[in-house]
């Protein structure tokens, strides 16, 4: 039977049984490496994915609940809020191991989407739920804010 919805603007139907995750529908049967298994609990935010606009943790998450729904992973993320972070990110030597920054990148693309100019203190906020195990939040930090001058320069 399988469960279907709408990935990276494609329609997909999974295989999966219904106690399988969406992280592992998404690595292993439709072969998107880019969502990370980082925890496996919720915590770290390497697997986060966006579900309808919202940020979800795709490891917690079962396959069969995106039943419908709109799911983005980071190889879906395309235009200026992307090319900026991409850009700002290697600028700032963001993750030195960069296994974290797919979820990283998601998450601060979700923020730059709802506010192109956040503060710092929005930054750290929204970073919160993604963590780096290498210790790079400062380079991370620094990405996102570059990423919004870059965006404010395209804006003029």
């Amino acid at each position: 039977m399988g469960t279907s919805f709408t990935l990276n603007g494609e329609p997909v139907t999974v295989a999966a049984d219904g106690n399988s995750t969406l992280l592992l529908a998404l690595r292993n049967e439709l072969g998107l490496q880019g969502t990370r298994f980082g925890c496996g609990a919720e915590d770290c935010g390497a697997c986060t994915v966006l579900i309808d606009g919202h940020l979800h943790y795709s490891c917690g998450q079962f396959v069969e609940d995106t039943a419908g729904k709109h799911v983005e992973t980071v190889e879906g993320l395309r235009g200026p809020i992307a090319d900026a972070l991409r850009t700002a990110f290697f600028e700032a030597g963001a993750g030195q191991c960069r296994y974290c920054l797919s979820g990283i990148f998601v998450t601060a693309h979700d923020l730059l989407m709802r506010n192109r100019q956040p503060a710092r203190a929005e930054i750290r906020a929204a970073l919160s739920r993604n963590l780096c195990r290498c210790g790079a939040h400062g380079s991370i930090l620094r990405g996102v804010e570059k990423a919004a001058t870059l965006l404010a320069d395209m804006d003029r």
